[in-house]
């Protein structure tokens, strides 16, 4: 899972960006307790060998390279790959790679940030992430990744989708390189739309009718597990987005006073509180483990729809019924006027990857985000993760057997450039206490009124203290 606003992590462990949740108590930050500078060979050193096209970033001869990656549900296998990949590279002479694999990154990380000897490269995942805004300014830029030359010769900026910089993007500098393109969607099996006469929602004007069709049936519209219950806020906010852009966007990145109140969120929460009400959500998953829950969607298809990013069906591989036939489609605007453009969507890289300036081999760090970023490092995770990385031209039509890999590939294209990503949540740790107001609400014990005003609560605390550095979001 994405957890993104989960607790759980995008495939399968506790986590979210999917997600960079604050794991620090308000106000103490890593910056303020670690030791400065130090540390011996840092980024700001420059580069160490020689310059060529095979060695952009002048990795030292005979030097290490110290990778630790989040152990997800991606796992680290397509980094291990990679790093033989750039072990054979001719133009790096002698250089070693070690891939460690961890599910706590701040509690096994931090240290290493305070004592001035981070990883030369981190995947910063899982619910367990260091939070963002304790270490930007500990972080290489690297815009130079993306004026690098691929191993194939190309230039790696002409080689990815758009916004692939945005997510990694705070106060201007470009400090976290997202790897895998994740699309939000609500996720479907075809055959069983197909054999049932369903009818795919075009808006949530559609899903009550919806509802009542899967209840003829026996069937639920919707369920839920209680480490994921915010990937229903995650739906709710994305789907507002795309009803009303910006309007509603920003108010929500930028912490307004009056962000839950908008018009168009109102609305949605008011037809899903009718939704539960009407018993069209599957009771209990306030007790329900989040993968037994997809497991009761994906293997048992005791609901029609689930909202997740394009993580799903990785994660639930073995948990899913034969000839699923899994599909997505973007989360509903609340009707058929939407401000944006069609096929606007919440479409986002994932997976941050960051160097720290302090680590002992940044250039090393840089070196193998390159490698990374080859056509055949690419190629090989979407064929293996059945998920598209941020390069592009490597996943082919049939998608490698995936329907729903193929139905990514088709709204990433039909989107275009018209994609945005939600940033707040995780950049300042609101998920832990979100999960419970989202757990209640959905379990029917929540009006619409209540709803707005905890998750507006949560709001104006953090931006009141003045002890949480805020970052403007555009």
């Amino acid at each position: 899972m994405e957890p993104n606003e989960a607790s759980i992590s995008r495939r399968g462990l506790l986590r979210g960006a999917a997600a960079a949740a604050m794991l620090l108590p308000f106000g103490m930050t890593l910056a303020s307790c670690a030791a400065p500078g130090g540390g011996g060979g840092g980024g700001n050193a420059g580069p160490q060998g020689e310059v060529t096209s095979d060695n952009p970033f002048g990795v030292a001869a005979n030097s290490k390279v110290d990778a630790v990656i989040f152990n997800g549900g991606y796992g680290v296998d397509y980094v291990e790959n990679a790093a033989k990949l750039m072990e054979g590279n001719d133009g790096l002479d002698g250089v070693t790679v070690k891939v460690s694999s961890s599910t706590k990154i701040a509690q096994e990380l931090q240290p290493r940030f305070v004592g001035g000897n981070p990883p030369d490269l981190i995947d910063n995942s899982g619910a367990n992430s260091i939070g963002w805004n304790t270490i930007l300014d500990q972080l290489e830029e690297l815009d130079d990744v993306l004026e690098a030359e691929n191993l194939d010769g190309e230039k790696i900026s002409d080689t990815l989708f758009g916004g692939v910089k945005e997510p990694g993007t705070f106060d201007g500098r470009f400090v976290a390189l997202n790897y895998v393109m994740t699309v939000y969607g609500l996720w479907y099996s075809d055959s069983l739309f197909q054999a049932n006469g369903f009818q795919v929602p075009k808006s949530w004007q559609d899903l009550s009718a919806l509802g009542a069709a899967a209840k003829e049936k026996g069937k639920y519209l919707f369920l839920w597990g209680k480490e994921a219950a915010t990937y229903y806020q995650t739906m709710v906010v994305n789907s507002a987005v795309i009803q009303a852009g910006d309007d509603v966007r920003l108010p929500l990145e930028n912490l307004d006073a009056k962000a839950w109140s908008h018009p168009v969120l109102q609305e949605i929460l008011t037809i899903f509180h009718e939704l539960i009400q009407a018993g069209y959500v599957k009771p209990g998953g306030a007790g329900t483990q989040f993968t037994q829950a997809q497991s009761q969607w994906s293997l048992d298809q005791e609901a029609l729809l689930y909202p997740s990013g394009s993580w799903i069906e990785n994660e639930m591989k073995k948990q899913t019924a034969p000839d699923f036939k899994m599909m997505g489609i973007p989360e509903l605007p609340l009707d058929g006027n939407q401000t944006t453009p069609a096929g606007t969507m919440r479409a986002e890289a994932g997976e941050p990857f960051i160097v720290p300036s302090n680590a002992k081999n940044p250039a090393g760090g840089k070196e193998l985000l390159r490698t990374m970023l080859s056509k055949e490092s690419a190629t090989a995770f979407a064929e293996t993760k059945l998920a598209p990385t941020i390069v592009k031209g490597t996943v082919p039509e049939d998608g490698f057997g995936s329907t729903a890999l193929v139905s990514q590939s088709k709204m990433l294209e039909a989107a275009g450039d018209n994609v945005f990503t939600i940033k707040s949540f995780n950049l300042y740790g609101m998920n832990s206490d979100q999960l419970p107001i989202w757990n209640t609400f959905l379990g029917g014990g929540m009006t619409v009124a209540e709803i707005t005003q905890q998750l507006q609560a949560l709001t104006d605390r953090i931006r009141e203290d003045s002890s949480v550095t805020k970052i403007e979001i555009k």
